[in-house]
């Protein structure tokens, strides 16, 4: 099982979308600096994760979630965590 998962900065509000089996360790990844593409732009908090059982049916989604169309469903998004 995948979580294809959005995370939101906290310094400017970019959203960064990406795919992993465990999405707490991939988190923590992102807020100690560990990841080149968003060590930048921490702290992240957790927006948005969707469970899909396939890996390419994740990495579709994920690329859907990074098109312009999919980071404005992630803005619109209100309430909490799916």
């Amino acid at each position: 099982m995948y979580t294809v998962y959005a995370i939101k900065s906290k310094i400017d509000s970019r959203i960064y979308v990406g795919f992993t089996v465990d999405v707490e360790r991939r988190l923590k990844e992102h807020n100690s600096g560990k990841t080149k593409s968003t060590k930048g732009y921490c702290p992240w908090e957790l927006i948005y994760t969707e469970k899909i059982e396939k890996r390419i049916d994740a990495r579709k989604r994920e690329k859907y979630l990074k098109s312009g169309v999919g980071k404005e469903f992630l803005k619109n998004k209100n309430g909490p965590v799916a």
